[in-house]
């Protein structure tokens, strides 16, 4: 019954709570596991409000979808700020946690990758390090079989009446998205006539705000793992520094940063 419900019930916390398990007599441990711990709850709720998003951008209702994109900008900026947090961890700090790691890394979160997929950055291989949890790599695979929250948006410009071409609508979902000059014309044609278009000028704004608070999170990661372990390897096996400086080139919506030149 709803009158026995307490904050603590409601909220799991006796599980939450308890599902910190530090391996080492580090003092620092404990904030290396709930910064993590935290942020995968953030991405949790991220891929919650895209997949809603997606599902208004599809059905052309758009205000519900600015309300979820807005949503996630706000989170974005939690994951962002997990960073200052993390990189109050020293060096020496770091050295007496990464010895219990092995080789578990940030490169294996899951829901980061379902993100990157739902948001167009699509690379079947990255499946490849789940096969070991099918239930994970099965999730994986179905987001790459549906269209990203950018292949919906092109399908939604085509349905409003911009030259989209077949190319474009009919592409492998699997693949990286390739920039393409007629979907620069029709954000374009957006960018410079507002008023005619106003609903699709604001969901313009709120990807390239995805885009932005999406590269910003990528930034702080690599400047706080720059900070603490230099330019040592990943614990996942990632070159590091410079796996992440690779990283910070991938966008997802090309042809909203190059039609602002273009305008």
């Amino acid at each position: 019954m709803a009158k026995d419900v307490t904050y603590s019930s409601y909220l799991d916390l006796d599980r939450i709570l308890s599902a910190q398990h530090p391996v080492s007599d580090a003092h620092d441990e404990m904030l290396f596991i709930i910064v993590h711990q935290a942020s995968e709850l953030w991405l949790k709720l991220c891929l919650h409000e895209l997949q809603a998003a997606r599902q208004d951008i599809a059905a052309d209702t758009l205000r519900p979808a600015f309300k979820h994109l807005a949503r996630v900008a706000r989170a974005q900026g939690q994951l962002i700020q997990s960073w200052d947090v993390l990189s109050t961890m020293t060096p020496h700090d770091y050295s007496t946690v990464r010895p219990h790691l092995g080789n578990s890394s940030g490169f294996q979160s899951a829901q980061y990758r379902l993100m990157e997929f739902l948001l167009g950055g699509r690379n079947p291989d990255m499946v490849t390090m789940h096969e070991a949890t099918p239930e994970v790599a099965e999730a994986l695979r179905a987001e790459l079989d549906r269209p990203s929250l950018y292949d919906e948006t092109m399908r939604l410009l085509d349905r409003r009446g911009f030259a989209i071409p077949d190319e474009v609508l009919t592409r492998d979902k699997q693949a990286e998205w390739t920039e393409n000059d007629a979907v620069q014309d029709a954000w374009a044609d957006i960018y410079r006539n507002p008023q005619e278009h106003w609903d699709l000028y604001e969901l313009a704004e709120k990807l390239v705000d995805l885009e932005y608070h999406f590269q910003r999170w990528r930034f702080g990661h690599l400047k706080t793992v720059e900070r603490i372990i230099g330019f040592k390897k990943g614990t996942g096996g990632t070159a590091g520094v410079p796996y992440l400086e690779g990283v910070l080139k991938q966008v997802f919506f090309p042809e909203l940063l190059s039609v602002r030149t273009a305008i």
